[in-house]
């Protein structure tokens, strides 16, 4: 071995023991490296969410937005094709600014899998929604212990505002679940600094080009990756800072090329230009649609909404238990001298930086007081990084609780797992719905309707045309020649047109955009839509007491001689 080599391998020696001996104990020996029952708990819950995915995956509706999405994964693919000279990819609307990685991907699976279209687009992004919550269980597990990881899947799961969305937001789940997963390697690649291992680094790059292949939001992990090499590089001696720099910047440097190719692959328009891609991202800042959405029961464009719009939607989407948690692991991190050795050193170091992760986009939100529209859709990513804050706050107060008594421990971690069981009960009352959860804060479901946002994707598509096609057996029967009745829906009339396609209901009802010619009217109560044409109510769709949507019959507006006919036979 020759001088440099030796003199470096000591300096290496000398600077791990530095970290140690700072921390308390070496990263190899911080909680989680061994497998328990906790991580048991934890594989349990993530195979009884993917059986519960597989068994319910059809029960969704298509979103206003996936058809579109679809297609520009086709016009991408036939960009590709067609070497590069079909161009109407950037044409398509605003979609040029989106990466297509999901899309493409359902695409080319389309072709071999044999699902239904929409089906495999919902089952694919479910899977990936489940795999998100694996991601934050990991990350909750490498910061503080196999409990903490359990935890976090429970919270994450029986948080309606993900679960729900799971099986129909084909941009914003992708993208969450490929930024948690960076985010948990970045942290376990941190611990490493500035010779991270290359499973860690490259597990880093992989999903950060997920990420920017999928929204140009992932931009933010680079900056994170800059940012914690920074913090670590600040904590070096003078003399090691140089040194530190060049391998941590020399490690980090195939993952960011890494990333680059995928982006770039899967978001042609990023390929065109090197500033592309923070050209995408101001001009997400400064979208201005005549889109509306409401809170607290006021109407605002969605370029003038208030500052706090998002901060408040995370507020009262969230399950309480989410929120306190995370809550106590901010107390703890800004009081962490008077918590104990627990919470200190790299885990405390390490959860202010998902405090961090989690506040800054939201709070470049405020500041930048940006446009926003359907709640917290669009922070939808910063749920997973909640959940893992709460999770590192319930086990400081569980192991707390263990010091007094492990009676007094037990007592209390029944109370959050039965906290837990009751926010996935009222999932189960609401599904297919369960993106309409609303907390306490707000008076659930009951207390939002008609004050904050409700069914904007028109979830309950299925479930009308389904009533819609019984009511028609009832009062016509099965066995004469049916009239084909013109249908309007306050909703996407791909939608309607693909569940009359499940339904085979095709050449019994068919689509119109006539208000005077629709014989049948469907409209969730969303924005008021049930009120924007009059007939009688036929059927209405209700969870938890609360309308949602409803079906109404206006023959006696179209066809009145046809109602009168029917009523004297």
């Amino acid at each position: 071995m020759t001088d440099l080599a030796r003199d470096r391998t000591r300096d290496d020696i000398v600077y791990r023991d530095a970290v140690c001996r700072e921390d308390g104990l070496a990263s190899r020996r911080m909680p989680g490296s061994r497998i328990g029952w906790w991580d048991i708990a934890t594989l349990g819950v993530l195979l009884a969410l993917t059986a519960l995915v597989l068994a319910t995956f059809r029960s969704y509706a298509v979103s206003n937005d996936e058809w579109v999405q679809h297609h520009y994964g086709q016009l991408i693919l036939s960009y590709y094709r067609s070497g590069f000279t079909d161009r109407s990819l950037f044409s398509f609307d605003n979609l040029y600014l989106y990466g297509g990685l999901f899309d493409m991907a359902a695409v080319l699976l389309h072709r071999v899998v044999p699902l239904e279209l929409y089906d495999l687009r919902h089952l694919m992004t479910a899977l990936i929604g489940v795999g998100g919550i694996g991601a934050a269980a990991a990350l909750a597990r490498h910061i503080a212990g196999s409990r903490a990881g359990c935890l976090a899947a429970l919270c994450l799961a029986s948080c309606g505002t993900w679960y729900g969305d799971m099986f129909t937001h084909t941009k914003d789940v992708p993208l969450a679940a490929a930024m948690t997963g960076a985010s948990y390697f970045l942290i376990r690649a941190a611990r490493d600094l500035p010779r991270p291992r290359w499973r860690d680094v490259f597990g880093f790059g992989f999903l950060t080009g997920c990420a920017l292949g999928i929204k140009v939001l992932g931009l933010l992990l680079p900056v994170y990756a800059g940012l914690i090499t920074v913090l670590a590089l600040s904590a070096r001696a003078p003399d090691m800072r140089a040194r530190f720099a060049r391998q941590a910047v020399a490690r980090f440097a195939p993952a960011l090329l890494l990333s680059y190719l995928i982006m770039i692959a899967a978001w042609p328009w990023a390929a065109l230009a090197p500033l592309n891609p923070l050209r995408g991202l101001f001009q997400f800042a400064d979208f201005h649609y005549h889109i509306k959405t409401i809170l607290d029961g006021h109407i605002y464009e969605m370029a003038a909404v208030p500052r706090l719009y998002v901060p408040i939607y995370i507020a009262i989407r969230t399950p309480l238990l989410l929120l306190g948690a995370a809550l106590l692991a901010l107390i703890l991190v800004l009081a962490s001298d008077r918590m104990g050795s627990w919470f200190s050193g790299q885990r405390r170091r390490e959860t202010a930086f998902v405090i961090v992760m989690a506040i800054f986009p939201v709070a470049c939100q405020v500041i930048g007081h940006g446009p926003a529209f359907t709640g917290m859709r669009h922070f939808l990513f910063v749920l997973p990084l909640i959940a893992v804050l709460a999770a590192i706050g319930l086990e400081w107060a569980l192991s707390s609780l263990t010091r007094q008594h492990w009676v007094i421990a037990a007592c209390a971690l029944a109370a959050i797992l039965a906290d837990i069981s009751w926010n996935a009960d009222t999932l189960y009352e609401l599904h297919p719905y369960e993106y309409l959860y609303y907390n306490p804060l707000v008076g659930g479901l009951a207390g939002a309707s008609h004050r904050y946002v409700m069914d904007y994707w028109v979830a309950i598509m299925p479930a009308a045309v389904a009533e819609l096609g019984g009511y028609l057996n009832r009062s016509e029967g099965k066995n004469v020649v049916p009239a084909v009745y013109n249908v309007d829906v306050c909703g996407d009339r791909n939608s309607f047109e693909r569940e009359l396609s499940v339904q085979h209901l095709i050449g019994r009802l068919r689509w119109t955009d006539d208000w005077n010619r629709a014989d049948f009217f469907i409209a969730p109560t969303h924005g008021d839509c049930n009120n924007l044409l009059t007939g009688n109510v036929i059927a209405k769709i209700q969870r938890m007491g609360v309308l949602i949507g409803v079906i109404k019959d206006r023959r006696n507006i179209t066809r009145p001689a046809m109602v009168q006919i029917h009523r004297k036979s």
